[in-house]
């Protein structure tokens, strides 16, 4: 790059590899555009960023790094990893980690919610099938997040009650057991001390439930929290069921991540989308730096999407804001996804 610029030498390229191409730098630069692009005029279209989606993506890896052998079945019988994003009611996707993609992405739901200021403003958290765990919604209660996932098997559920003897006959066949309130209560010091050292930042929520998805009969704290996600998830289920917006809330929600999928599919044009960087650490690089990139071209978009849309206006053109709720700035055929490359001459 050196040789090719008239501009920067090789000392002043290196310098700002090592210096400003990091995680903390890289966050950041995430936090500054994801909090520029939430005071646009524009982004108040799409909601209040007290609401926000999850969900894993798959990059294919190199066999050569650290990720091999790493195969799921479902991504066919290739070596990766997932990025897994949380992206806001207003599009921007202002958290991303690398799980393995052979984990489950449950214990991952809270993590990107306690990483920024961002994450900490959201209320609504959806999620897809892979996050309905007793654990995520008892954590998920207690840190105050009103976790919405979408359901799997909804039949197959069972709901648990206080005192299954006074359920009505009718709904005796949906009970799966008795919430074991004794058990909340002894371990109740336990669960609050867990729950502060998560809000302070001491321990990841995913460390501390992978943790105890691992052995979660021998742990008394585990089971404590199971029975409180327990009554979470029965509260949940009853809700979702008569609540045809929160299904609705929840589907547009999801449906913005998985756009926001196809915008980094359409990004990754180098080495044919592959991650081939030998380390955990190159990894997360170019992944973060991928996340950053989505993060500039929905600024950049929801920018000109709010000129075009005050042109309008000015122009005595009627801008409907409930059709204005529906438009995206996750759009790429304007954009030179290629590149156009100047270099100055001395």
């Amino acid at each position: 790059m050196a040789d090719a610029s008239n501009t920067h030498d090789y000392l002043q390229l290196s310098r700002l590899s090592r210096w400003h191409i990091e995680s903390e730098a890289i966050n950041r630069a995430l936090a500054t555009v994801i909090s520029a692009q939430s005071k646009l005029p524009m982004a108040k279209f799409w909601g209040a960023g007290v609401t926000a989606s999850s969900d894993g993506q798959f990059f294919p890896a190199a066999r050569q790094g650290e990720a091999m052998n790493l195969i799921n079945a479902k991504y066919s019988n290739e070596p990766g990893l997932k990025a897994y994003t949380h992206v806001s009611d207003q599009f921007g996707p202002f958290a991303t980690q690398n799980i393995p993609a052979t984990v489950s992405e449950a214990p991952y739901i809270l993590d990107g919610l306690l990483m920024n200021e961002t994450g900490k403003r959201i209320k609504e958290q959806y999620a897809d099938t892979g996050g309905f765990t007793d654990h995520v919604f008892a954590v998920s209660a207690l840190l105050g997040y009103r976790f919405i996932p979408r359901i799997r098997d909804l039949p197959s559920k069972r709901l648990y009650m206080f005192d299954p003897a006074t359920t009505p006959k009718e709904l005796r066949g949906l009970i799966g057991g008795k919430v074991r309130e004794n058990l909340i209560v002894q371990n109740w010091p336990d669960i609050l001390r867990a729950v502060a050292t998560i809000a302070a930042g001491i321990m990841p929520p995913s460390q501390l439930l992978k943790k105890f998805a691992s052995y979660p009969r021998q742990h008394e704290l585990a089971v404590a929290l199971r029975e409180i996600g327990r009554i979470e998830r029965t509260l949940f289920i009853i809700e979702w069921l008569l609540d045809t917006d929160m299904q609705r809330r929840a589907q547009i929600g999801l449906n913005k991540g998985e756009a926001h999928h196809a915008l980094k599919n359409a990004l990754r044009l180098g080495r044919q989308g592959e991650i081939r960087d030998r380390t955990a650490e190159g990894q997360h690089y170019k992944m973060a730096g991928l996340n950053l990139l989505a993060a500039i071209i929905i600024y950049w978009n929801t920018d000109h999407l709010g000129r075009a849309v005050t042109a309008r206006m000015d122009d005595g053109r009627n801008c409907s804001p409930e059709l204005l709720s529906h438009i995206s700035p996750l759009g790429w055929a304007h954009i030179l996804l290629t590149g156009e490359y100047r270099w100055s001459k001395r």
